[in-house]
């Protein structure tokens, strides 16, 4: 199906290519191809514009670095509607949500209406680097347990997550298992009576390195967001490093920031 597509403007500065993209990405955005929809092949795109093939391959390229679609080995190009995780920074930690049994992904879940699931576990115990030892203000010999996961919205990956918490802390508790119970790490920490007090957070964004890219299958050109977390006890010690890589398309980051 060719949908309702315009024609090209000759006289437009934008190439071709660039004009065949800005029409099918309102198509996208309009509603006209949805999730799982498949785009015109780059014969139709020819035969439809008048154009190479080559410029009906930019095209549909343009398409898939900004991660709206993704090629299927054999099959086409696809719709890939990213998941819109609205991430609540100002209250995402709130005890409450812990008390009642979720962790931060799940919170987020509920509020934006997507289904989560965690997969890739791996728990293990081994040296800091000098990065995470300083910021878990630890001395040489001390080791951290180290909790690596994905997390998914509607099958979809949206995010890595690496842990480090202190292995004097971690070490006999249920934060080695690969089951943490309702609450997550955090509730387990405050039952260990590491009552949490604030976190601190670093927001970056870069290119995906090939095995982040392949993990949260990004195409290529799709930048990631990176959030650096460092959780505090109310005594003042840090109790837990989280790093974070975010599939930048799939997030929303929403600060709530006082003015007084």
């Amino acid at each position: 199906m060719l949908l309702h597509l315009g024609t090209l403007d000759r006289s437009d500065d934008r190439p071709p290519y660039r004009q065949i993209a800005d029409q099918l990405r309102t198509a996208i955005e309009r509603g006209d191809l949805v999730a799982g929809d498949k785009l015109p092949s780059e014969a139709q795109l020819m035969e439809r514009y008048e154009v190479a093939r080559m410029t009906a391959r930019q095209a549909i390229q343009e398409l898939r670095s900004e991660g709206r679609v993704v090629a299927e080995q054999g099959r086409g190009v696809f719709v890939r509607q990213p998941v819109q995780v609205r991430r609540l920074a100002s209250e995402r930690f709130a005890r409450r949500h812990r008390e009642a049994g979720l962790a931060a992904f799940g919170v987020e879940a509920e509020k934006t209406g997507f289904t989560p699931r965690v997969d890739q576990l791996e728990v293990s115990t081994a040296a800091p680097t000098d990065e995470i030892r300083d910021r878990l203000r630890l001395g040489d010999g001390e080791d951290v347990v180290i909790r690596s996961r994905r997390y998914l919205a509607d099958g979809q990956p949206v995010e890595t997550a690496v842990s480090y918490v202190p292995a004097s802390i971690a070490v006999g508790s249920p934060i080695v298992s690969d089951d943490t119970g309702p609450g997550g790490i955090y509730a387990r920490l405050e039952e260990l009576g590491h009552e949490l007090d604030h976190f601190t957070e670093e927001v970056s964004a870069r290119m995906p390195t090939a095995d982040e890219r392949r993990r949260l299958q990004l195409t290529d050109g799709v930048p990631v967001v990176v959030v650096l977390r460092t959780a505090y006890d109310t005594t003042g010690r840090p109790v837990e490093v989280c790093d974070t890589l975010k599939a930048a398309p799939a997030y929303v980051l929403e600060y709530d920031i006082p003015a007084r």
